[in-house]
């Protein structure tokens, strides 16, 4: 694993050891960029069950200014971290372990919103819809968020959930990757 593209371009980035996760492989990555980005001046990216912090490390050296990633597993904290210090990206990041609904919960206290939120559960415990919802209910979204989810090819995300529209979806191999726009207009919700 490595940064695919930005001003860390090919420094290399460790994996959770053990198999409780699933590192986004290069080529996915790769393509999640291309579809969000590739590049961005400003924004905070939500990295939501970070594993190795690949998906935030990537916005980070794309031109995204701030990231915090969050994981639940100790071992992934740990691996985030010492991938940031790597990167010297430490200064432009926050780390938090714990479980996902308590951590939107510590961000809406801080009253953070988002540009950019990476969605990457184990895809035996996917809630995104829900997670979605929350995201919005809280108003950790800013406006025209984009919101990647990377999930199960069998999962199937519905094209609106509140406020936010799947613009596209696109599967390699097992993963799917749904990317979902966040318009603040008022939309439909559908399960």
């Amino acid at each position: 694993m490595r940064v695919i593209s930005g001003n860390k371009k090919g420094l290399p980035l460790k994996a959770v050891p053990g198999s409780t996760t699933r590192p986004t492989t290069d080529k996915v990555k790769e393509a999640i960029f291309n579809m969000i980005g590739p590049y961005f001046t400003e924004g905070r990216a939500l990295d939501l069950y970070a594993g190795s912090g690949g998906l935030g490390i990537e916005a980070l050296s794309r031109g995204v200014e701030q990231a915090i990633f969050i994981d639940q597993n100790r071992k992934a904290v740990e691996v985030i971290k010492q991938n940031l210090a790597s990167c010297e990206l430490t200064d432009q990041a926050e780390v938090y372990r714990n479980e996902a609904a308590r951590a939107l919960k510590a961000l809406l206290k801080r009253e953070l919103t988002f540009s950019h939120v990476f969605l990457d559960p184990p895809y035996a415990k996917q809630n995104l819809v829900n997670e979605i919802r929350i995201l919005q209910d809280f108003n950790l979204l800013e406006p025209a968020c984009t919101i990647v989810c990377e999930h199960d090819r069998a999962l199937e995300l519905p094209d609106c959930i509140g406020d936010v529209s799947k613009q596209r979806s696109e599967t390699y191999g097992d993963t799917t990757i749904t990317i979902y726009n966040y318009t603040d207009e008022g939309g439909s919700i559908d399960d």
